[in-house]
C-alpha cells in the first residue's frame, strides 16, 4: 500500500475523503470504486495522522480539571467529596502529589474516570 509522505499529500488526501464521504454510505457495495479508494484514503490518512498528530492520553490533572468543570466543583468540594484535605487535592492537582490508592479509588467511582487515566497506564 501506498504512504502520505508528506503534508501536502495529507490534505489532498483530506480533500478527495471529503468529496467520497457524500458518494458512499451503509449500503455502497465493498467493490465500489469509491468505496475502494475512500477506504484506502481512510487507513492511508490514518497512519499518517498516527505518525505525526499522535493523540496521547490525557493526564490525570487535566482530566480532574475537566471534570471539576464539568461538575461546578471547586477544589474544597472536590475535596469534601473524596474524603480528603484541601491542601491534599491542591497536591494532586498541581501536579506535585501523586494520589493515594484508595484516593484512585475514590477518584475513579465518584469521578467517573476511568481507572487506567487514574493511574496513569
Amino acid at each position: 500500500m501506498a504512504h502520505i509522505k508528506n503534508e501536502a499529500a495529507y490534505r489532498a488526501a483530506l480533500q478527495r475523503i471529503e468529496e467520497l464521504l457524500p458518494q458512499v454510505n451503509d449500503d455502497t457495495p465493498i467493490n465500489d470504486k469509491n468505496y475502494l479508494e475512500l477506504d484506502m484514503l481512510s487507513d492511508m490518512v490514518e497512519e499518517y495522522e498516527e505518525k505525526y498528530y499522535p493523540i496521547h492520553s490525557p493526564s490525570l490533572v487535566d482530566t480532574l480539571r475537566l471534570r471539576m468543570y464539568e461538575m461546578g466543583l471547586n477544589q474544597a468540594k472536590l475535596a469534601e467529596l473524596l474524603g480528603i484535605s484541601c491542601a491534599r487535592i491542591s497536591e494532586i492537582i498541581s501536579g506535585k502529589g501523586e494520589p493515594s490508592l484508595k484516593t484512585c479509588r475514590e477518584i475513579s467511582r465518584k469521578l467517573n474516570i476511568d481507572p487506567a487515566i487514574v493511574l496513569g497506564v
